[in-house]
């Protein structure tokens, strides 16, 4: 049995014609990747959504989410970035039990699930810090997170978060990056071996790192992108390049392999050879 987990990231979805950052709707770019996630040869058996569904975590924000994401016929997982507000995407997502209570079970409201799909595990990590644009992972989130690996050390496992763990060289990004916890995670994620992947977002860039033994990475928003400028004192700054997600596959008894995906319509297929003869 081959799994195949979908991963969108950085949507930021505002009211029905409002622009994020007085300039861009997102919405129309969403709606085009739901298109071209649905036209795939062979459909994720899941989405996750690694965070940023929004821009300001607003009921309006997140009932067009809703609604944009609608077409999707595959189960869609939900994940806080630092433009969410957890007590809303519960409250808007109810149906989405997987996002758990809002903290009066002891988890302090912290948006963290493990579920299977396919031969994968899915772990969820929420990295946010209420009222603050960095991420932290607490000694509370590590915990559970040693509890879950250790559940689940004999199968492959895929962990979601939305900042990403490393430097990125885009100095105003990783200032507002994964600020505390990072070192204890590698240390955490070393003893695992069955960690295939660290999936991220917050960067809207395809980035791919070494970490604690796998490899760490984000994906492309489907809308904009941040400006790539590894200048030290590079302005924050953001770009309307090729919008994107990542399709991350696991074959029976094999490695995770994963793609970057163009978000979009494009001319094609067309083939390579007529018959048996390479075409001049």
């Amino acid at each position: 049995m081959t799994t195949s987990l979908l991963q969108l990231s950085d949507l930021h979805i505002r009211e029905p014609g409002r622009l994020a950052y007085g300039r861009i709707n997102t919405a129309p770019y969403l709606a085009r990747a739901v298109a071209s996630v649905l036209a795939l040869p062979q459909q994720p058996d899941a989405v996750v959504i690694t965070g940023d569904l929004t821009d300001f975590g607003r009921a309006a924000e997140y009932a067009h989410l809703r609604e944009l994401l609608a077409p999707l016929t595959m189960p869609v997982y939900l994940m806080p970035g630092n433009h969410d507000e957890r007590a809303q995407l519960r409250l808007s997502f109810p149906d989405h039990t997987y996002l758990g209570s809002d903290g009066g079970d002891g988890s302090d409201g912290f948006v963290q699930y493990s579920v299977a799909i396919g031969g994968l595990q899915l772990i969820a990590l929420d990295t946010v810090v209420p009222g603050a644009s960095e991420g932290s992972l607490c000694e509370q989130r590590l915990a559970w997170l040693a509890r879950e690996l250790e559940a689940h050390r004999g199968r492959p496992v895929v962990i979601a978060m939305h900042h990403p763990p490393f430097e990125t060289l885009i100095g105003h990004m990783d200032d507002i990056g994964l600020l505390s916890g990072a070192a204890e995670l590698e240390a955490l994620v070393s003893r695992y071996p069955n960690v295939e992947r660290i999936l991220c977002g917050h960067l809207h860039r395809a980035i791919q790192v070494r970490f604690g033994g796998t490899v760490a990475a984000t994906v492309p928003s489907p809308a904009h992108q941040v400006r790539l400028d590894l200048a030290p004192d590079a302005a924050s700054a953001w770009m309307l390049e090729p919008p994107g997600f990542g399709l991350h596959v696991l074959p029976r008894g094999g490695r995770l392999v994963s793609h970057t995906v163009a978000s979009g319509s494009y001319e094609g297929p067309f083939p390579f050879h007529e018959g048996s003869v390479l075409i001049d």
